[in-house]
């Protein structure tokens, strides 16, 4: 402690304002979306990327931990600092400078998704990636974690969109992976390395993205199905057909009836509770015109009934029954995990039946939602914590998820990451030689191991421990707002 004590003061000195110590400003950096408490002696919220190299060169030379942070977001619990030390804040590193003529953005870590999308935007370009979370997200979290989100189907996913990396070692020196270029076939590639590497083998402080032209129109539809195989056989079979959503997205039959329960109308009248899908396509109005044409042809074969949207209002009414859906499952429990398994696209029906007979086995509250464009489907678990008999059932239901997924040559993690929420799974995941060469990566880039520890390798078990009773900043009261 005398040691960290030294390097403390040491730190305030070369930083001073941006060092943060008191009881507040620690506890607000304590925890992220997994809501399970951390453990720091500093908070620095650096003013320029170059304090990121002292404070990394500090922290190396002391072994002192270092959890890198944005704006909290993680729903794995990749931004608690569970063994102590400082948490390095980026948020305030939020410039971009945008290149029009070679259609790239150049952007610190702190940026928010949906504030660089709506100003690419204005110049006609577009920036595909778009987690839920994207009116609070970061850049630099997106990075770390390899996030996805509603557009991956057509888009794909964020390391698709990252052409060069700049950033610090853990001993703080300064490296830039990959250039502004669309190829790059020059060594090792190690900005892929650092991509998705949640903070454990390097700090990003500059991300060059790659754009693409702003689609020119786009329409939804909200379809329902007789049954779960129906719905999930779109995937497949859209693509055979030539047809490529940009989003489509499926809710099970239990996630509709939880939604209608809480807003207190059907989604389609007249019709109970079944699987839905909710499409959307993009592209020119010609395109769009065709692609929709076949569409529509085969919902009337295939759906029970369906609604398009032709504007954007009707397609935020449409949308509101996907975000409802999942939050009316917070009013279910005092817990909700969020498990954001990916399986191949001929599977999910599998994964979905399987999920079926959990529920009836362990008589859990369990929903499913998603991503079924991409085999990436979100199963949420609600449970009561404080009742100890039925965490256990919850806990052992998710593990039996997790060893099914496997067994269907899925991940445990299509865009959340591993964290601290899924370590208990990654040895299923990968084999001993797998784990020992991303550990042999780990050592040589982090030799001290001050990077993100606890993350990924260490087993933790979350639901051994007791959650925050906090709302986060983008935590906001759901109104009850009906599909109509």
């Amino acid at each position: 402690m005398e040691l960290q004590d030294q390097a403390l003061g040491i730190l305030k000195q070369q930083l001073g304002r941006t060092v943060c110590e008191t009881k507040n400003e620690l506890q607000q950096v304590s925890h992220d979306g997994l809501k399970i408490q951390g453990s720091l002696s500093a908070y620095i919220k650096v003013e320029k990327a170059e304090q990121v190299g002292e404070v990394l060169s500090l922290a190396d030379q002391y072994e002192i931990p270092i959890t890198t942070r944005g704006a909290g977001s993680s729903l794995t619990g990749a931004a608690t600092p569970i063994y102590g030390g400082w948490v390095l804040d980026l948020s305030a590193l939020n410039r971009f400078e945008i290149d029009e003529e070679n259609q790239l953005v150049r952007c610190q870590p702190g940026v928010v998704v949906s504030d660089l999308q709506k100003e690419v935007g204005k110049l006609g370009l577009f920036y595909p990636p778009d987690p839920s979370s994207k009116d609070f997200c970061t850049i630099g979290g997106n990075v770390a974690c390899n996030a996805g989100g509603l557009r991956c189907v057509k888009y794909g996913v964020t390391r698709d969109y990252v052409l060069a990396l700049s950033g610090y070692l853990a001993n703080g020196k300064k490296v830039r992976w990959g250039r502004g270029t669309r190829k790059f076939a020059t060594g090792y590639n190690l900005r892929d390395l650092w991509i998705g590497s949640e903070g454990t083998l390097g700090v990003v402080t500059e991300a060059t993205l790659r754009l693409v032209g702003k689609p020119a129109d786009r329409i939804t539809f909200l379809a329902a199905f007789e049954e779960d195989a129906k719905a999930l056989s779109a995937p497949l079979l859209l693509s055979r057909m030539g047809i490529k959503p940009s989003i489509l997205e499926y809710m099970d039959k239990w996630t509709i009836n939880c939604l209608q329960e809480y807003v207190e109308e059907e989604v389609f009248d007249g019709i109970e509770p079944r699987p839905v899908l909710l499409i959307e396509l993009d592209g020119s109005v010609s395109e769009i015109s065709e692609q929709s044409c076949h569409l529509v042809q085969w919902l009337k074969e295939s759906a029970l009934d369906y609604r398009v949207a032709e504007n954007e209002k009707d397609a935020e009414e449409l949308w509101e029954v996907r975000r409802q859906g999942s939050s009316s499952m917070k009013q279910l429990a005092s817990t909700k995990l969020n498990e954001d398994v990916v399986v191949p696209l001929n599977r999910q029906i599998e994964l979905v039946e399987f999920v079926e007979g959990l529920r009836r086995d362990s008589s859990l509250k369990i929903g499913v939602f998603g991503h079924c464009g991409d085999g990436n489907l979100h199963v949420n678990f609600m449970y009561d914590e404080d009742d100890l008999e039925e965490t256990s059932r919850a806990v052992d239901a998710l593990s039996q998820l997790m060893s099914k997924v496997i067994s269907l040559d899925g991940a445990i993690s299509g865009e959340h990451g591993i964290g601290l929420a899924k370590t208990p799974f990654v040895r299923e995941q990968f084999n001993d030689a797998e784990l020992g060469v991303m550990k042999a990566i780990k050592s040589t880039l982090d030799p001290k191991g001050i990077l993100n520890p606890g993350k990924i390798f260490d087993i933790f078990k979350p639901w051994e421990q007791t959650k925050l009773k906090v709302d986060l900043p983008w935590e906001k009261s759901h109104q009850k707002i009906k599909p109509s």
